[in-house]
């Protein structure tokens, strides 16, 4: 698979260099002193400082839950979305939504879980029962 890129503001370097790197596990790559790039599972995202605010964005229901609508994350396999669940739980994070199991017995079956990061960003990380189902529609 080809990496993908992303940029996303942050409006604190140092509280988000910790929080991808330390609770995350994601390496760091080059920086400066208004941006950062980060092995996030596999693809490059670059952290930019900002000075402007960070908006709060909307939500759209899906299984009942209020998912933000602007968020990015990684598919991990079963076992690296146990992990994570656990080490961030035991970190002490507070989950917009807490891992569960989504659209349980369906073809898109999968463990989710959404969390900020210090700069109110949304993250998902995601697992499929079965992965060669991420795309299916029946």
């Amino acid at each position: 698979m080809t990496p993908f890129h992303l940029a996303f503001p942050v409006s604190d370097l140092p509280a988000t260099r910790e929080f991808y790197e330390q609770l995350l596990g994601c390496t760091v790559g080059r920086t400066s002193g208004r941006w950062i790039d980060f092995d996030f599972f596999g693809h490059q995202i670059t952290a930019h400082l900002t000075d402007e605010p960070m908006p709060e964005g909307p939500t759209n229901p899906v299984d009942g839950k209020a998912v933000p609508v602007q968020h990015f994350g990684a598919i991990l396999n079963m076992d690296e979305w146990k992990a994570l669940a656990e080490r961030l739980e035991a970190a002490g994070r507070e989950f917009i939504i807490a891992p569960y199991i989504r659209f349980e017995g369906e073809p898109g079956e999968q463990a989710t879980m959404f969390l900020k990061d210090p700069s109110g960003n949304a993250l998902e990380f995601k697992a499929f029962k079965d992965k060669s189902r991420i795309f299916a529609t029946e």
